[in-house]
């Protein structure tokens, strides 16, 4: 009886020590919650042979049916603890093997870690540890470190060996990175600089352009664009100002703060860009649509007569053709509003455009319908 207690006990112990591995790498395969009542058997096992065992003189000595008994349930015990583990034991082996390697994982992950903060100190590297992109690097790996160091179980401490790893990754490219910030500065500025030249050459034809939109076509084609000039004018002023602050922060040692002001100029001219081309692209689609009102039409018609096939073709003119059939009035009703001295081209063109819409969108609708599986 004691040496198959002593095998339990020592089969127990293996295969606690791989359930416990499996459920800190995989809780989700749950082989804790069967391992439970098979442990349990086991320690009810240990405990009527220890009972057994006892030699208090004033215990009366066991009787040859406990001793089998006591027998059976360990025998029994260990046979079901065999059973589990051998259901289970390519993979509770591989997670014995893992745990077993995860400290030397994480021992490798703060050696590498450590190394990294080592250079940031060097002479070389002093200069940039300044630098918002190296500064916040390092910040990330000694939470990352700190995380580690308070992990618990093999899962745990190998997920944050792994956020060590990243963040040390991402110290060495700071790291890297951080001589060529003063050059890729330089040529932000300068390009920064050459765009702001651009914009103010476009802004000084805004106003000539707004002027001939109010002299040529209806009031309501532009009304849209009242303040336009205005808002480019704020817009272009604040670029110079991040443009200034960006010279300023390079003159100072600052480069990556230099490429931060300079995105903002950039940010703040395609707004004034924007602006400016608003007006610009206006007077050039209505004098076409002027010179031409027909090929606008046309291009709409010609969409819809191409959409009006497809639904034939396809089968889907019981639930598409009279939907189509509708846009016809809706481009008769644009054309005939093309009415007066100065008629709202603007009007006509944003028009057609919504059935030019419309139409993409049906036969996405069709395509979709009759393509899907």
């Amino acid at each position: 009886m004691v040496a198959a207690f002593l095998d339990m006990d020592r089969r127990q112990s293996v295969a606690e020590a791989a359930v416990t591995a499996s459920h800190e790498l995989e809780p989700e395969r749950g082989l804790i919650r069967m391992w439970t009542p098979i442990r349990e058997a086991c320690y009810d096992a240990a405990e009527i042979y220890l009972r057994l065992s006892r030699t208090e003189p004033e215990q009366p000595l066991a009787s040859a049916a406990e001793y089998e008994q006591a027998i059976h349930r360990i025998g029994s015990a260990t046979r079901t603890l065999d059973e589990f583990y051998g259901a289970h034991r390519a993979h509770l082996e591989h997670a014995m093997a893992v745990a077993a390697a995860t400290p030397q994982l994480a021992h490798r992950a703060r050696t590498e870690a450590h190394a990294v903060a080592q250079a940031l100190q060097s002479p070389e590297n002093a200069a940039f540890a300044d630098y918002p992109s190296v500064r916040a690097a390092a910040g990330a790996l000694d939470a990352a470190l700190d995380a580690l160091g308070a992990a618990a179980g093999a899962g745990a401490i190998r997920k944050q060996a792994g956020q060590v790893g990243q963040a040390t990754a991402a110290l060495r490219a700071a790291l890297d990175q951080a001589p060529a910030q003063s050059e890729r500065a330089r040529n932000t500025l300068a390009s920064v600089t050459t765009r702001i030249g651009a914009v103010r050459t476009r802004l000084e034809g805004l106003a000539p352009a707004y002027s001939a939109l109010l002299r040529e076509f209806n009031a309501a084609s532009s009304a849209d664009l009242t303040g336009n000039d205005r808002r480019a004018t704020e817009m272009l002023a604040k670029a110079e100002e991040s443009l200034a602050a960006a010279r300023a922060a390079l003159s100072a040692g600052r480069p990556e703060e230099a490429l931060d002001h300079a995105n903002a100029a950039r940010s703040q001219l395609s707004v004034a860009e924007h602006n400016v081309d608003a007006v610009t692209s206006r007077l050039a689609t209505l004098r076409a649509v002027r010179e031409n009102p027909g090929a606008k039409v046309d291009a709409v018609r010609f969409r819809l007569r191409d959409a009006q096939h497809l639904a034939v073709q396809r089968g889907l003119t019981a639930e598409w053709g009279s939907v189509l059939d509708a846009q016809l009035a809706r481009i008769d009703r644009a054309v005939d509003s093309l009415t007066g001295i100065h008629p709202d081209y603007w009007a006509y063109v944003r028009d057609l455009d919504a059935v030019t819409d419309f139409i993409t969108g049906v036969v996405q609708r069709m395509r979709g319908r009759t393509d899907s599986p």
